[in-house]
Parts: C-alpha cells; sequence; structure tokens
C-alpha cells in the first residue's frame, strides 16, 4: 500500500518517485481517462481525435512524470496498474470538478450565477420587492446583497463605488453618473383620516400652511422634491416637525400629529388609516432611478439583472406608474 502527498507543488508517492505536477496537463489526464475507460489504445485515439501514436505518446510521457507503470496489457485490454489507478481516480476528480466549474462559468457568463450589490435609500423597499421578487425566483443562483441607507449614506456609498448598482428617488449628478428612470414616483399629500380637508373636493396648499407638516430628515430626496416646489410656489410653512423613517410619519399622522408628504407607493403600506388630500398642484411627479457609478464594472449578473427587469416591468406594476429609461443602463454597461 501507498500513499500520495501533495508538498510544495510536487506530489509524492510513498514508497515511490517524486512527481512534479506542473508536467501533468489536463490533456494527459483526460488521454489516460480515455484509455483507462475503453482498456484500448486505439479506441482511446478514435473518442479523442487523435492518432494511436499519439496517444501512446502522451501515455508514456504520463508514465515519466510519474516515475511509474500506469497501464499493464491483459486479456481484454488494458489495465492500470496499482499506482495507475489512485492516478485514474484523482484525474477523474480533478477533470470532473473542472467540467463543474465549467459549467458555472457558463452560468455565470449568461448571467444566471453570480453575485452582484445593490445600495437603496429606506424608501425604496416600497418599490424593490415588485423587481427583486420575480427575478430571484427565476434565478435562484444569482446572490444579491442590498445595502440599505438614508439617501446621505448611499450617496457615499456611490461616491466610494461599493455597489454594483444603486435605486434613488434622487439620483446624484456628475459626469460619473449613469443613471436610467425606472418608475414614476408621485408625491402626495396626506392627512389622518378624519382631517377636515377630506371632505373638500379640492384644496388649496396656502389653506395648509398653518397646519403642522412631518418632514423626513435634510437630503431626503422627499423632502428636497417638496421644499423646491415650495420655493417655487413662493410657500413657507408656518411648523414643521422633522422625523426620520416613512413609517413614524405614518403613524404620527395617523394619531394627528400632523400632515406629510410622502410618496404615493407608500399608501400601499398604509391602508385606509390616513387619507390622500386633493391639494392643487399635487401629486409633485418624482422618479425612481436606478444608477450605476461610470468608473465601476459592471458584473455580468448585473447587467443580466437590469435586462430582466427592463423586459418584465409591466408585468409587475401599474402602468400609470411606468417610465421606464433602462436601455441607457444597458447601452453603456460594457463602458
Amino acid at each position: 500500500m501507498f500513499m500520495l502527498i501533495y508538498i510544495d507543488n510536487y506530489l509524492y508517492f510513498i514508497p515511490g518517485a517524486v512527481v512534479n505536477i506542473r508536467h501533468l496537463t489536463f490533456r494527459l489526464l483526460q488521454v489516460y481517462i480515455a484509455v483507462v475507460r475503453s482498456g484500448s489504445i486505439s479506441q482511446a485515439a478514435a473518442q479523442l481525435h487523435l492518432t494511436q501514436p499519439t496517444v501512446s505518446q502522451q501515455i508514456k510521457r504520463l508514465s515519466e512524470a510519474v516515475g511509474e507503470g500506469l497501464l499493464e496489457l491483459r486479456e481484454g485490454g488494458y489495465q492500470p496498474t496499482f499506482v495507475g489507478r489512485e492516478l485514474f481516480n484523482a484525474a477523474q476528480d480533478a477533470l470532473s470538478r473542472f467540467e463543474d466549474f465549467n459549467s458555472f462559468l457558463s452560468d455565470a457568463t449568461l448571467g444566471t450565477r453570480g453575485h452582484f450589490s445593490l445600495g437603496i435609500v429606506t424608501t425604496a423597499k416600497y418599490v424593490l420587492p415588485r423587481l427583486l421578487s420575480p427575478y430571484a425566483q427565476q434565478y435562484p443562483g444569482v446572490d444579491v446583497t442590498l445595502n440599505i441607507g438614508n439617501r446621505g449614506s448611499v450617496l457615499q456609498r456611490f461616491h466610494n463605488q461599493l455597489d454594483d448598482l444603486y435605486l434613488f428617488s434622487y439620483p446624484p449628478t456628475g459626469d460619473h453618473v449613469i443613471s436610467g428612470r425606472l418608475l414614476r414616483n408621485p408625491l402626495v399629500v396626506i392627512a389622518p383620516r378624519h382631517h377636515w380637508a377630506t371632505q373638500r373636493s379640492e384644496v388649496s396648499f396656502a389653506e395648509l400652511l398653518d397646519e403642522r407638516f412631518l418632514m423626513r430628515e435634510p437630503g431626503s430626496a422627499t423632502r428636497m422634491l417638496f421644499e423646491n416646489w415650495l420655493r417655487e410656489q413662493n410657500l413657507q410653512l408656518h411648523k414643521t416637525l422633522q422625523i426620520e423613517s416613512n413609517e413614524a410619519i405614518r403613524l404620527s399622522v395617523e394619531t394627528g400629529l400632523g400632515l406629510a408628504v410622502l410618496s404615493e407607493h407608500t399608501l400601499t403600506q398604509m391602508g385606509d388609516s390616513v387619507a390622500q388630500l386633493p391639494v392643487k398642484g399635487f401629486p409633485l411627479q418624482g422618479h425612481w432611478y436606478l444608477v450605476r457609478h461610470s468608473h465601476r464594472r459592471l458584473p455580468v449578473a448585473a447587467r443580466h439583472f437590469i435586462e430582466f427587469v427592463n423586459t418584465h416591468l409591466g408585468e409587475w406594476v401599474d402602468e400609470k406608474y411606468l417610465s421606464n429609461q433602462l436601455q441607457v443602463l444597458l447601452d453603456t454597461s460594457s463602458i
């Protein structure tokens, strides 16, 4: 009996000779496996589309590299020697693993396996599941990492190129930004269910200026869009209260603490606990954007995700929200 020991790029047969595994090529191992399986030099040559002398020469090279005889001619054809049987088992293991790798590589090239990361702002949780869930169900071999934070933290991740794709409702600007519109993101005014303005068919925003408005933190896309609109209308709120989550704002509006301007997408999570007010000039029209950094190479899996969303978006989202310009990202994904 003997052992095979691998030390510092050399394979040792104990007892026996030292094998420099750098002399063992995949082709030599493929030829040897074919001969052992068929028991014949000529059949192996035919299977591999080689000449018989070539196969014989390959077996000789392999035997010299190992330092032991690998085949012996018995009744019925060539059979592996004691050492040859161990080499046959090792060769099958090695080539099988690389066949698996080749299959994996093919899937990765098609984008059906692999990994990519998404940086998303907190409010994107009302949108992203509609995009990501059907993709994950159809392509379970792709791992997706989500990094969630407020707009400021996700912007920092973008500038540091920490993620492959980003979902913003107010994307960054600059030559290094590549963005494509995805969905409309209308902003609406919400109030407690029994607020006086819910009984009106139309309300002027000027009538609401004395109300307390619950605002997201500075830098929030919703807040920026709302404040830009107020400046354009030459309006100024009299009372505000800052709350740093949509859930807390919803609960606060529901209990009568104040009014708020939030994305219409969030209303699906609110049920009948709050009402959308018919304010003149609303909803404000914003959009969701899928964004990538031009200096970061886009993985195949990430490109495949964009293609999937681009093709199937209309199946998952109400038509009134569609504003698909993702082809911009696909046209630049090789840059």
